[in-house]
């Protein structure tokens, strides 16, 4: 599936907006970030918090109406921010190529690729796991992270930052949940790899693990989950400015966050 934009097209000026950084504060202006998955929870935080420091940001996902849902409600946070939509279906190399096309024709560049598209799994033993499952998660979280990067890289330079959502799954093992886990221990290889090769070009590259996360995504797995005590998305999204932040000289290869009382 090719990516296309919505017709409703974001490239605005920003303006002063109460609890959002003057214009002469903006500290990512003139960068330009993709934020895979930013229809809804992280990516939408993520895409919020680096759009209200002046970066122009392209939002990505398979629904183009969730999409602009997305940028409306960023609006009513930040005020109107330079955010462009983009369909995309990570899984598909065709439809991640059209993608960074329209990337490359719009900016010429990428400063900050934010990996986050994923989806969870069902609560199955590996015996009641479904190959269809397995690999719709794999292609999802796995193969649609290193789809995106590599179409990504020729437009990044010296300074620039990839980071890939991987939960923190990608270290603690949770039962029933082995293809998830599975796929995000993978992504933690591939971008520990990534990390090593990009260090010599000045490319920073970060493992973003959050723990137990307040977001929509505990519908499907447990739906009494005690959101109130989990990690915000507004608080995963402050961890991901901090790493985009850093001077082009600093580097750092984790980024874990945990609930400070327990979630679960």
């Amino acid at each position: 599936m090719a990516a296309k934009t919505p017709q409703s097209k974001r490239k605005r000026k920003s303006r002063a907006h109460p609890g959002t950084p003057a214009l002469g504060e903006l500290r990512l202006l003139d960068k330009v970030a993709v934020v895979t998955g930013g229809s809804r929870g992280i990516g939408q935080a993520i895409a919020g918090a680096l759009a209200a420091e002046g970066c122009s940001v392209v939002i990505t996902g398979r629904d183009g109406l969730a999409l602009i849902k997305s940028i409306a409600q960023i609006d009513k946070l930040v005020g109107p921010r330079t955010i462009i939509p983009i369909v995309c279906d990570v899984r598909d190399e065709k439809s991640v190529r059209a993608l960074f096309a329209e990337v490359k024709r719009r900016f010429g560049k990428i400063d900050v690729l934010v990996n986050n598209a994923g989806i969870t799994q069902s609560v199955v033993t590996v015996e009641e796991t479904t190959l269809e499952m397995w690999r719709d998660v794999l292609d999802t979280n796995l193969t649609g992270t290193f789809l995106c990067t590599r179409a990504a890289l020729p437009m990044m330079q010296a300074g620039a930052t990839v980071i890939n959502n991987l939960s923190a799954a990608a270290k603690r093992v949770f039962p029933k949940f082995a293809t998830y886990s599975a796929a995000k221990r993978g992504a933690l290889g591939f971008t520990l790899s990534l990390r090593e090769e990009l260090i010599p070009r000045g490319i920073r590259v970060v493992a973003l693990m959050p723990g137990a996360t307040a977001t929509d995504m505990w519908d499907q797995i447990m739906p009494d989950a005690p959101r109130e005590r989990m990690v915000s998305v507004e608080s995963v999204a402050q961890a991901v400015l901090y790493a985009v932040l850093l001077p082009s000289n600093a580097n750092l290869s984790e980024l874990l966050l945990e609930p400070t009382s327990g979630a679960l």
